[in-house]
């Protein structure tokens, strides 16, 4: 029989995210491992066919094809992160790909192995498939040896080795010989180990394990009325955007996608952004999952004790690296849209906004009496010294929020959240009932309310504007209101909401800024800057407009309910690196501001 080789649809996002807490890996829709860092986020990407290739085509991904296949249908196993994707032929032969990371409980601990399942099965007719698992090493430099056993095959680089434990013919899959299924495969592909048990039983135990573990995860949450499972989603893929071992939350699984195409706007973001993990714990926590801010504390306090109230840079690496050295790699790029890059060059950033995340991030704990580890003086003594910078920061001129890397000035948004980290130990310091102390930081964070107000107000213009004695527009401001900066009442508040939205919305989309930056002028809308808008508008009861817009965004998603960075408002194509953790939050968030309550049904 002749092979047909199956229709590949142009490169796209829809991709499903797979993972265990400890490494992501991202499946297309014809069920191809595209994208996988191992041992760890930020690693070596083993499968990188996502940002091409340097050999052939085929190269760093692993495939499982269905001869002549012609469309296919993906989907989650609801309320886990389990993907099922469905190739069909034409001709009544189809199969079924099961894809998941191992993640469940196992002698008292969680058992996350870098290790990724796939399980086939035949769904009808008589399918014929081919196996090609082709990964590369040292960012697509190095092809690693082959060497096979009876039932394993070993992939072996330098200093690296992959072994893929199967049920099916080792002979037809290293020689990529298609071949006749005729009932169930499992491919077990992790660590250079033996497995003691056969692989079909022992894939089938993970897949039941892990998809306990999702449901009970999911049933777990405070869930909104309406738009759960888009909540429900947005959730988990947060949940696998955490590395467990250190606590820190990456902003994205990918690097080098671009914001938008033909730009060199594309960043590494496999790291642990301070801003962007505070929004996370902020999303988890309004659905009553505590879990990933008491790990993300964790981080924190290593944070603090290491910078000791100096300067803190805005991200670090997920096991506390602080020098990310930006590097380019000899890939084509998404879409042949290159430079790719490895480390961020933001790490020698100052980003004053950073010690309002911190303490942000950190507050509710001191609250909140569901912690298992509940932080005392000593801790809050810490967060004092972050304070402290914060304080002296305010006024500064840095790369602010949006980290422009050419320019500083002194952002408002900057100045905005030290007010924020002032604040907050005020509460705290009342809250273990140092009343000094609360009087200390209320006057501070009062000083700097007041120059937000006189500096941050631009007259001409009738709204905050993004830097002191500036004239221009910046999204972030519109979390003065939900920071508690001000009322959402407040006629300053509402005048910069429709002032930013008559210069920032496109459609129903929202630009961050519309001056021009080191690259020029902005090509997409950033879609957390819509949630934020959304927020906004539902605060000053504008709701019904609120929920337009974000049903809009929900659209947007890809065939999976994920979201990327950025957005093409004419078209809805997602651009930007994926999935980002930035953008999951919107989600929830819109859920919890929009939805009807549950007393409506109740």
């Amino acid at each position: 029989m002749v092979w047909t080789p199956p229709v590949r649809l142009s490169p796209s996002l829809d991709l499903a995210m797979i993972g265990n807490c400890s490494f992501a890996g991202l499946i297309d829709r014809m069920g191809s491992v595209v994208w996988c860092c191992l041992p760890r986020f930020d690693g070596d990407p083993v499968f990188h066919s996502l940002l091409g290739t340097r050999g052939e085509e085929g190269d760093g991904e692993f495939t499982i094809e269905l001869n002549g296949a012609v469309r296919s249908e993906q989907e989650y196993v609801p309320n886990t992160a389990i993907v099922k994707t469905r190739l069909f032929d034409g001709q009544g032969n189809a199969i079924e790909i099961t894809d998941f990371a191992p993640r469940f409980t196992r002698k008292g601990r969680t058992f996350r192995p870098n290790s990724i399942v796939r399980r086939v099965r035949p769904l009808s007719g008589h399918p014929r498939i081919k196996v090609r698992c082709r990964p590369r090493f040292a960012w697509g430099k190095r092809v690693p040896d082959m060497t096979f056993g009876s039932n394993h095959i070993r992939w072996v680089g330098d200093g690296t080795t992959l072994r893929m434990t199967t049920n099916a013919s080792v002979t037809y899959i290293r020689e990529e010989t298609p071949f006749l299924v005729d009932g169930p495969l499992s491919f077990y592909l992790g660590p250079d180990e033996s497995l003691t048990e056969h692989p079909e039983w022992l894939c089938r135990d993970f897949e039941e394990n892990t998809e306990r573990y999702w449901r009970r995860w999911t049933r777990r949450l405070g869930l909104p009325l309406e738009y759960q499972e888009a909540v429900i989603r947005a959730a988990i893929t947060l949940k696998l955007c955490t590395y467990e071992e250190t606590g820190a939350i990456i902003a994205a699984a990918t690097t080098s996608i671009p914001e938008a195409d033909n730009t060199e706007r594309n960043w590494d973001y496999r790291y642990c952004w301070l801003r962007d993990a505070f929004f996370v714990i902020r999303a988890l926590n309004s659905l009553s999952e505590m879990e990933t801010m008491e790990n993300y504390l964790r981080y924190l306090n290593n944070i603090a004790a290491v910078t000791n109230g100096g300067h803190v840079q805005p991200l670090f690496g997920i096991g506390l690296e602080e020098k990310l050295v930006e590097e380019f790699v000899d890939l084509p790029g998404y879409r042949g849209n290159g430079p790719v890059r490895i480390g961020n060059q933001a790490y020698e950033h100052f980003q004053h906004d950073v010690y309002g995340n911190i303490v942000l991030g950190a507050a509710q704990a001191y609250f909140d009496k569901r912690l298992l580890h509940q932080p005392g003086l000593e801790d809050f003594r810490r967060l004092e010294q972050v304070g402290e910078r914060a304080f002296a920061m305010y006024d500064q001129p840095d790369a602010g929020m949006w980290e422009l890397r050419t320019r500083a000035r002194v952002h408002t948004s900057s100045a905005l959240m030290c007010w924020a980290a002032c604040d907050r130990l005020g509460k705290i310091a009342h809250r273990f009932g140092l009343e000094e102390r609360t009087a200390y930081w209320h006057d501070r964070a009062r000083t700097i309310h007041q120059a937000i107000c006189e500096r941050g107000w631009n007259k001409e213009r009738g709204a905050f504007v993004e830097s002191f004695e500036g004239s221009d527009l910046d999204a972030g401001l519109l979390l003065m209101a939900e920071v508690g900066f001000l009322p959402a009442n407040d006629p300053r508040f509402i005048a910069t909401v429709d002032k930013i939205g008559a210069n920032l919305r496109h459609g129903n989309h929202l630009f961050r800024y519309h001056a021009a930056d080191d690259f020029g002028a902005p090509e997409n809308a950033f879609n957390i800057c819509t949630f934020w808008y959304i927020d906004a508008l539902a605060r000053i009861g504008r709701k019904d407009e609120a929920r337009e817009i974000y049903e809009t965004m929900l659209s947007c998603r890809n065939h999976v309910g994920l979201l990327s960075e950025d957005t093409t408002p004419a078209t809805g194509e997602l651009w930007g690196n994926f999935p980002q953790t930035y953008s999951m939050v919107g989600i929830i968030n819109g859920a919890m501001r929009l939805s009807a309550g549950w007393e409506s049904v109740t």
